[in-house]
């Protein structure tokens, strides 16, 4: 991380939780701050936003329920990225089917907001049928109850995310 202040900040988020989640979230936050993606307070929650573009790349913050309490919560951004697992897959399906009204109006140009070929700025899933819907990619995507086993695929997608954006966002 760049500054003091931003370690504090991040020290200051993950003391909320276990011990078990703390290392989980620390290893993304630094390889994030590797890529040059550093950590901005946003209400309460942080955002990772790169010097060169505008776009977030992840955010993470807390939410409460009654069945859970206090919980972490982890989103990215990945609509560049192909050959995800079938994990992310299925995340992709879920949010596509939880806000029907995010389609991807840029599919039919009825949007401008990100750069490059419209295929790679679209989250995209394949129904059994057949039928594939887009998600529009503006959004970074929530990914429930990240455990250990996803952080590698989480730092590839992150790898691959970053290079869309550098070619396209810069």
């Amino acid at each position: 991380m760049k500054t003091k202040k931003q370690e504090e900040r991040i020290d200051a988020y993950l003391s909320q939780f276990e011990d078990a989640v703390r290392p989980l979230y620390y290893d993304i936050v630094l390889y994030l701050s590797e890529l040059g993606y550093n950590p901005k307070k946003e209400k309460a929650s942080i955002s990772f936003k790169h010097e060169l573009h505008t776009k977030q790349m992840a955010k993470m913050g807390t939410k409460v329920s009654k069945a859970r309490g206090v919980f972490p919560f982890f989103s990215l951004r990945f609509l560049a990225c192909r050959g995800y697992s079938q994990r992310f897959a299925d995340i992709v399906r879920a949010y596509i089917v939880k806000y029907p009204t995010r389609a991807a109006r840029c599919v039919d140009g009825g949007c401008d907001y990100c750069r490059g070929e419209v295929h790679g700025h679209v989250y995209a899933y394949t129904f059994p049928g057949g039928k594939t819907r887009a998600y529009c990619g503006a959004y970074a995507v929530e990914i429930p109850d990240m455990g250990a086993e996803d952080v590698a695929e989480i730092k590839k997608l992150i790898r691959e995310e970053h290079a869309y954006l550098v070619m396209y966002e810069v």
